[in-house]
């Protein structure tokens, strides 16, 4: 008998139509909507106290805190698509939380790494759990307060939680924030390491060049972005999200909300509009500081209630 289902050709074109309207930027009915919770937000200036826990390179150490230094670098109109532009973004927050927030929205969030810590020889082993983490950001911070702690994490560590539906996480403990960011080269590069790597779920989608020539740093900006974006914008748990559909636990957030998105266009397994770097082929969406490419993930505009990204 033959079979009344479609071809599998035709099958996969209906289902991208089905969601081809949310990457073109339309609001589908069960977009998220991220509400503010009444908490604090991180604004102002916030001091980054970093840890490098494993074997880093200088180079892949200079990538990431080239990063952070393009947060706030304007190159001008000739330089767009810019990483301030996304930055600018992730900061507009701040105007929604409007006068329930106890902190001042300020002029922009200004951002700036006040001291470094490396552990080269891995004090507390390869793999890092949740008790470890916060021996690690007390580590990182030295009890200085008002500081944000951001642990990376090298290729040959298995970082609590990650590569288990997320490749970042920031979290608080007791007052400190922190974020947790993982080298997902070695353990779950078709997890964490897409678009760069050939990804796990399945044979649609392209892979790119990584635009600094690193697979595993190029991730892990992507990943740092992702995990800062969360940590200003609901950094304890009481700022802007909404509750994710598995479990209450889970938390759609500043990032998380455009999962796979980098341009316009974007599709399940397709970045979305990229722009290739004609010296080393590599993908990139935004420009930093020296002229530094970078790939940046789409962020949640809370003006348009849509995906943004710089492209």
């Amino acid at each position: 008998m033959a079979s009344c289902l479609p071809s599998r050709p035709l099958a996969l074109a209906f289902s991208l139509l089905l969601i081809l309207p949310l990457a073109l930027g339309t609001k589908p009915a069960t977009a998220p909507v991220l509400a503010y919770h009444g908490g604090d937000l991180l604004t102002g200036k916030i001091d980054l106290a970093l840890m490098w826990y494993g074997r880093f390179g200088n180079s892949q150490k200079k990538v990431i805190r080239s990063f952070i230094k393009s947060l706030n670098y304007d190159g001008g109109a000739n330089f767009e698509p810019q990483v301030s532009s996304w930055w600018q973004i992730v900061g507009s927050y701040q105007s929604f939380a409007g006068s329930k927030s106890k902190r001042s929205p300020g002029n922009g969030i200004k951002v700036q790494v006040v001291s470094q810590v490396s552990d080269p020889s891995f004090s507390l082993g390869k793999v890092v759990t949740v008790d470890f983490v916060k021996l690690l950001v007390q580590k990182a911070t030295a009890g200085k307060p008002n500081t944000l702690a951001v642990i990376f994490t090298s290729r040959q560590v298995t970082a609590s939680n990650l590569c288990l539906g997320k490749c970042s996480e920031h979290g608080v403990i007791g007052t400190q924030p922190y974020i947790l960011v993982g080298n997902p080269e070695s353990e779950c590069p078709g997890t964490c390491a897409w678009p760069f790597h050939k990804s796990d779920y399945g044979p649609i989608g392209v892979t790119l060049q990584p635009p600094n020539g690193n697979i595993g740093v190029d991730s892990m900006v992507v990943h740092f972005a992702s995990g800062l974006a969360g940590a200003v914008t609901n950094p304890f748990k009481t700022g802007f999200f909404q509750l994710g559909t598995k479990n209450d636990h889970e938390l759609v957030e500043a990032a998380t909300a455009c999962p796979g998105v980098f341009g316009s266009g974007a599709l399940p397994g397709y970045t979305g509009k990229v722009r290739v770097d004609p010296t080393n082929g590599g993908a990139f969406n935004a420009r930093g500081l020296k002229g530094k490419k970078f790939l940046v993930p789409a962020i949640w505009n809370p003006r348009t209630s849509s995906c943004w990204t710089p492209m």
